[in-house]
């Protein structure tokens, strides 16, 4: 009798020490578990490291605190602008209330990600195409904030969306690329004509302050040729003042016949003309 009384606590003992290492449940550092007693929830989650769920009155879901990244599948958008693009995005969120993402909704993974596809969508429709292109932070920064509200209450937070990629019709690249192409050519012409103004005003001051000293002229003449012949060019240009060929000429600017120069003056060359002239007879002296 004693041998059966025996036998039976040490099957009991065995039993028990059986039952208690199958309710031995160990949660890592990330992980936190909700415990349902009874089914009911208890007050606070669980973990992490060691824990005991004593089923079958207890049952345990375990919720992961880590970042979640979930690319939010390629969406056709229509912009405010009408033009029709294709747009994907990446989400980033985390469970900061583990009993609230399991008594508030059935899957918060899944919900969240449909509530980040729709808000996608009419978001981003509601944004023009230049807005969407050149201020992606401001249209982040507003994904996250409406997501970010509507999964709130579940102990989810949204911590970034971040529009990956912006997909534009081939004849709308086109356009943007012409006029990119237009608005470059616009800039080197008004560097250009800034350039020009600019030299053209240098070139103003330089001849006020050359006029009054001739000799400032020649040495700006004399350093011009000291800058072709450096090149080691066969052909050298000598700039040579037009008022130094005008005696040369035969017609002046106004149609009248060029006087020379006598001793640096101009001189009245029409008797001698007449001298010259057919038909006409030496002079008499007197």
């Amino acid at each position: 009798m004693l041998i059966v009384i025996a036998v039976g606590l040490v099957g009991a003992l065995a039993l028990g020490a059986l039952y208690v290492l199958s309710c031995i449940r160990v949660l890592t550092e990330y992980e936190r578990g909700v415990i349902f007693r009874l089914g009911r929830v208890m007050p606070r989650p669980k973990g992490p490291g060691l824990i005991m769920v004593y089923w079958p009155v207890d049952s345990m879901t375990r919720i992961d605190l880590r970042t979640v990244t979930k690319v939010i599948e390629p969406q056709d958008v229509i912009t405010r602008d009408n033009v029709s693009v294709r747009v994907d995005a990446v989400l980033y969120f985390k469970v900061i209330d583990p009993k609230r993402a399991v008594l508030e909704v059935e899957n918060f993974m899944y919900a969240t990600s449909q509530v980040a596809l729709t808000t996608l969508r009419s978001t981003l429709g509601q944004a023009e195409l230049d807005e969407l292109l050149a201020e992606r932070d401001k249209v982040n920064r507003r994904l996250q904030e409406i997501i970010d509200g509507h999964t709130e209450p579940w102990g989810v937070k949204v911590s970034a969306v971040e529009v990956k990629d912006v997909g534009l019709p081939e004849p709308m690249k086109r356009s943007m690329a012409r006029q990119a192409e237009a608005e470059r050519e616009r800039r080197a012409k008004v560097i250009n004509a800034e350039g020009e103004f600019q030299a053209a005003d240098k070139l103003c001051q330089a001849a006020k302050i050359m006029t009054p000293y001739p000799m400032a002229m020649q040495m700006r003449y004399l350093q011009a040729l000291a800058e072709v012949a450096a090149d080691k060019n066969s052909t050298i240009i000598f700039p040579l003042p037009i008022e130094l060929l005008r005696p040369f000429l035969g017609v002046e600017r106004n149609g009248k016949a060029a006087e020379p120069l006598a001793n640096g003056r101009h001189e009245d060359v029409s008797p001698v003309l007449k001298e010259l002239a057919p038909g006409a007879g030496p002079r008499s002296r007197d």
